[in-house]
């Protein structure tokens, strides 16, 4: 189990635990968190759960994909140095506290 934090545009933030095995995307699709729509499923094609990652982050994420990196490029939402898709940011209990910000829009 990991605590993920979502943070909203407006400034709210939602802190949810997501258990193990599942991925920052599933943790807002199951915990009903607005502004990840998650079109393609998690299968890294449409771009829709794209995050940023909080700048302050230590935690240990996997390197982007090749495949990741091209989708973030066609993102509705400015791509940043932080971006992810979250689909694609397994939660494991070494990212307990892992901090995400939610884009204006998705689509």
């Amino acid at each position: 189990m990991a605590k993920i934090t979502y943070r909203h545009p407006n400034g709210t933030e939602t802190v949810v635990d997501v258990p193990v095995p599942n991925t920052v995307m599933r943790g807002a699709k199951i915990n009903n968190i607005d502004g990840i729509e998650a079109q393609c499923g998690g299968s890294a094609q449409c771009g829709t759960c794209h995050v940023y990652v909080d700048e302050a982050n230590t935690l240990p994420l996997p390197a982007m994909h090749e495949s990741e990196d091209d989708v973030l490029y066609g993102t509705a939402a400015p791509r940043r140095a932080t971006s992810r898709l979250s689909c694609q940011l397994p939660v494991s209990e070494e990212i307990d506290g892992l901090v995400v910000h939610l884009p204006e829009t998705q689509s």
